[in-house]
C-alpha cells in the first residue's frame, strides 16, 4: 500500500509531508500495542459495544448507497457492507459465540493467506521469495493465536484485530514517510538520469497539470481518449472449449478439453500510439508435465520476447480481447518515458516478466500523481485522505500483493486496473450520488408540479371564457 500511494500522489505531494506521516504513524503504532495489550486480560478498557455499534452503522450506510456504484465498484460496497454488518452482530451477540465465531474467520483467514504466500514463493521461487515465506509464517502465527482460547477465551478478537490494524497501519505510514524524506523521484517510475528525470517531470507536470473535474460518472465513452488496458482471459482466448475450473480460469489459467492450457495474455494501448505487449519469441510448451518448472521465476527459464506492433494486428492474428478497462487520468509524457527504457530489454519469463507484469508497471507509471491531479486542487490534507479512504486502494494493494508473491496474470491485472481506475478516475461517493439523484427528482417534480398547475389554470380560463359567452348570447 505505501508503494501505491506514493504512485497516486506523487513524491512532491508527500515529501512536504514526511514529519506530519511519521508523527501519525508513530501514534498509530503506539496506540495499536497499547489496545492490543489491553486485550491480554479479560478486563476489557477498549469500549467494544459503541465500536460494534459504529461498525454496524457504517455497513448498512455502505450498503444503502451500494446500488449506486458501477460494476465492481457496486459489487465491493456490498462486500464491504455485509463483512461490517456480520461482523458488528457477532460483536454485539456477545456471549461465547459471537467471540468465538468471529476468532475462527479472523485466523482462518490469516491462516488460508499464509498458506498461500508461502506455497506461491515457494513455487514460484522470485526474487525475495525467503522474505515472503518469513511473513506467511508469521500470519500462521497469528491464525494460531486467534485458533486457540488463550488468554482471553475470545473475547478480545475485536480489539485484537484493531490493534494489529493500527500497528500495521502506523508501520506503513512511518516507512512512507522514510521513503519519501530521501527519495528525488518515484522509484516506480524513475529513469537512471537524473537530468532526463528533473525534464520529463516538468514536462509532465505541464502535460498533466490540474484537472478541471474531480470526479466522473461512469467509464470514458467511446469516442473519448483513453488508457486502455486490454486483457484476453484465459477462458475467453482458449482454443477448444475450456473446462470450468472455479477462480482458477479466473486468476490462473484454463484446460480445454484437449488438455491444452491456456493462459490469457494483456496489453497496454494509448490514443499517443503506444502500444505495450509482451509476448514470448518462440512459442512456450505449456502441457501439464512442464508447467510446474515452468513457473519458476528464475533465469533458466528466460527466453528471448517479442513486442506485438500495435493493437490490430494482433487482435487480427489471434483475437479480439475479451474485456477493456479504460483511463482518463493518465501521463503521456511518464508512459513515454518507461517505454522507452523497458523495451530496450526483451526478456520473457512466465512468471517474473511477462505481459501482464508489464502492462502492470506500465499502468503505474501512466498514473503516477493522478490523485494529485485530480485532487490536488482541494489543498492539505484532503487528497491523502481522500486517496486512502477509498476502499479501491485496499483492493489494489491486495492484488498487488499477492502477484508480487506468486506471479502477475492476466485476471490478477484486470482486477488490478479496474480498482486503479476507480482512483485516478474516481467517481461520486454513494451519498453525493444519491443527493444529486434526490435533487434531480425534487427538480422534475417541482416542473411536473407547475406544468400541471399551468395546464389546470388553462383549463379553468377556457372553461370561463366559454361560459361568458354563453351569457352574453
Amino acid at each position: 500500500m505505501v508503494r501505491l500511494v506514493m504512485i497516486l500522489l506523487g513524491v512532491d505531494y508527500l515529501r512536504t509531508r514526511w514529519r506530519s506521516l511519521q508523527l501519525i504513524g508513530w501514534v498509530s503504532l503506539v496506540l495499536g500495542v497499547v489496545v492490543f495489550i489491553d486485550a491480554l486480560d479479560s478486563a476489557l478498557f477498549f469500549p467494544i459495544t459503541p465500536f460494534a455499534i459504529l461498525l454496524l452503522l457504517e455497513g448498512l450506510a455502505t450498503l444503502a448507497v451500494a446500488w449506486t456504484g458501477m460494476g465492481g465498484q457496486r459489487t465491493l460496497r456490498y462486500v464491504k457492507g455485509l463483512a461490517f454488518c456480520v461482523a458488528a452482530a457477532l460483536i454485539l451477540a456477545g456471549h461465547h459465540h459471537g467471540h468465538f465465531i468471529l476468532s475462527m474467520i479472523f485466523g482462518t483467514l490469516f491462516l488460508a493467506d499464509g498458506l498461500l504466500q508461502i506455497v506461491s514463493a515457494k513455487v514460484v521461487r522470485y526474487r525475495t521469495w525467503r522474505l515472503a515465506m518469513i511473513g506467511g509464517g508469521v500470519e500462521i502465527a497469528l491464525a494460531i493465536f486467534f485458533y486457540q482460547p488463550y488468554p482471553t477465551h475470545y473475547v478480545g478478537t475485536v480489539p485484537y484485530c484493531l490493534g494489529l490494524g493500527l500497528m500495521f497501519g502506523g508501520w506503513n505510514m512511518i516507512l512512507l514517510s522514510t521513503r519519501v524524506r530521501r527519495l528525488a523521484s518515484n522509484p516506480a517510475v524513475a529513469s537512471n538520469d537524473a537530468s532526463a528525470d528533473a525534464a520529463n517531470s516538468a514536462a509532465s507536470a505541464v502535460a498533466g497539470g490540474r484537472l478541471s473535474v474531480v470526479e466522473w460518472d461512469g467509464p470514458p465513452a467511446a469516442d473519448e481518449d483513453a488508457l486502455t488496458v486490454h486483457v484476453w482471459t484465459p477462458v475467453g482466448s482458449s482454443k477448444g472449449e475450456a473446462r470450468r475450473q472455479l477462480i482458477v480460469d479466473r486468476y490462473i489459467a484454463a484446460v480445454d478439453r484437449n488438455g491444452v492450457i491456456s493462459t490469457g495474455h494483456a496489453a497496454l494501448e494509448s490514443p499517443e500510439g503506444i502500444y505495450i505487449s509482451l509476448y514470448p519469441g518462440v512459442e512456450i510448451d505449456r502441457s501439464p508435465d512442464d508447467f510446474a518448472r515452468l513457473l519458476r521465476a528464475t533465469r533458466e527459464n528466460d527466453v528471448p520476447g517479442v513486442f506485438q506492433p500495435n493493437y490490430p494486428t494482433e487482435s487480427k492474428a489471434w483475437c479480439p480481447s475479451t474485456v477493456q478497462v479504460r483511463i482518463r487520468n493518465y501521463d503521456p509524457v511518464r508512459l513515454r518515458r518507461f517505454w522507452d527504457a523497458y523495451r530496450q530489454d526483451t526478456t520473457y519469463n512466465l512468471t517474473h516478466r511477462n505481459c501482464s507484469s508489464t502492462v502492470s508497471r506500465a499502468l503505474e507509471a501512466a498514473i503516477e500523481g493522478a490523485s494529485a491531479r485530480v485532487w490536488g486542487g482541494l489543498g492539505g490534507w484532503r487528497p491523502f485522505l481522500r486517496v486512502i479512504t477509498t476502499p479501491e486502494l485496499w483492493v489494489a494493494a491486495q492484488l498487488r500483493k499477492r502477484a508480487a508473491t506468486m506471479a502477475w496474470t492476466p485476471g490478477l491485472t484486470l482486477d488490478y486496473a479496474r480498482a486503479l481506475s476507480m482512483l485516478a478516475d474516481p467517481r461520486p461517493s454513494g451519498w453525493v450520488k444519491m443527493a444529486r439523484l434526490a435533487v434531480r427528482r425534487m427538480v422534475r417534480s417541482r416542473q411536473q408540479w407547475r406544468e400541471e398547475e399551468r395546464g389546470a389554470t388553462a383549463s379553468q380560463e377556457a372553461g370561463g371564457g366559454h361560459g361568458a359567452g354563453v351569457v352574453r348570447d
